[in-house]
């Protein structure tokens, strides 16, 4: 398996948990239960579940009235792009 694949199933898999994560905090939130700290959200964002967490926040409604996160959500997206983008430019050459 090579590197590229590699990647494609573990940002698959961390955007698939965070929006799942988000998915859980909402409930949460709606029955007034123990959250997910936003370090946590924002966390699952950082690590390449960018993708997940704005899907999250707009599929579920989520943390977005909140400026750290709708603002913060599409930073780091744009942030892990460069940066993917950069990762394959480097390897192809």
């Amino acid at each position: 398996m090579d590197l590229f694949t590699v990647l494609l199933i573990y940002l698959e898999a961390v955007n698939l948990l965070t929006l799942l994560v988000y998915g859980l905090d909402k409930r949460r939130a709606v029955v007034h239960r123990e959250r997910i700290p936003e370090g946590a959200l924002l966390g699952l964002a950082a690590i390449g579940g960018s993708i997940g967490a704005l899907a999250g926040m707009l599929l579920f409604r989520h943390k977005i009235r909140k400026r750290k996160f709708t603002v913060g959500v599409p930073v780091i997206l744009a942030l892990e792009i460069a940066f993917f983008l950069a990762l394959i430019w480097a390897v192809s050459t």
